[in-house]
């Protein structure tokens, strides 16, 4: 294969929130779990449903629905948590709806998207992958978890 031509290709694991698909890179995610009991935890930000123990790690687990605006989550038998490690940084846990596929987006079938610095949620998304006839969001993982510091 020529180096001129190397195509970066990319796993991302597929999730629905709301009527919505969401790509995540493979790269971030430790493990997805079944829904769980989460422990609130007082005066957190309404996005923040609390904590888990999951083997004996506390992690902390965040709604992605109610971070982008969305209406509240629906816990149903497919709702899933995602935990993500990035960088050094511990896990956290991103509720998703349900965890549809795991596929793999060759660079030119992803658009970046504009980043617009008035529009909060252009910092949630890298891009848009074109999956045969789907678009999937591809998320921003910094950007979505990156103001868990203010948690």
């Amino acid at each position: 294969m020529d180096a001129n031509m190397s195509t970066e290709a990319k796993q991302y694991i597929v999730v629905r929130i709301g009527n919505e698909q969401y790509g995540i890179d493979i790269q971030y995610v430790d493990n997805i779990v079944r829904m769980q009991r989460i422990t609130r935890v007082p005066k957190a930000q309404s996005f923040f449903k609390g904590v888990i123990n999951l083997r004996g790690e506390i992690i902390p687990v965040m709604s992605i629905r109610l971070k982008f605006g969305l209406e509240p989550d629906e816990i149903t038998n497919a709702t899933r948590i995602i935990i993500l490690k990035f960088e050094a940084q511990s896990a956290i846990g991103i509720l998703v709806d349900e965890v549809k596929e795991v596929v793999t987006l060759e660079d030119e079938s992803i658009e970046k998207v504009t980043y617009n610095a008035k529009d909060e949620k252009s910092l949630y998304l890298s891009g848009i992958g074109k999956h045969g006839d789907n678009l999937i969001s591809l998320l921003n993982i910094a950007g979505v978890i990156g103001d868990k510091e203010a948690v």
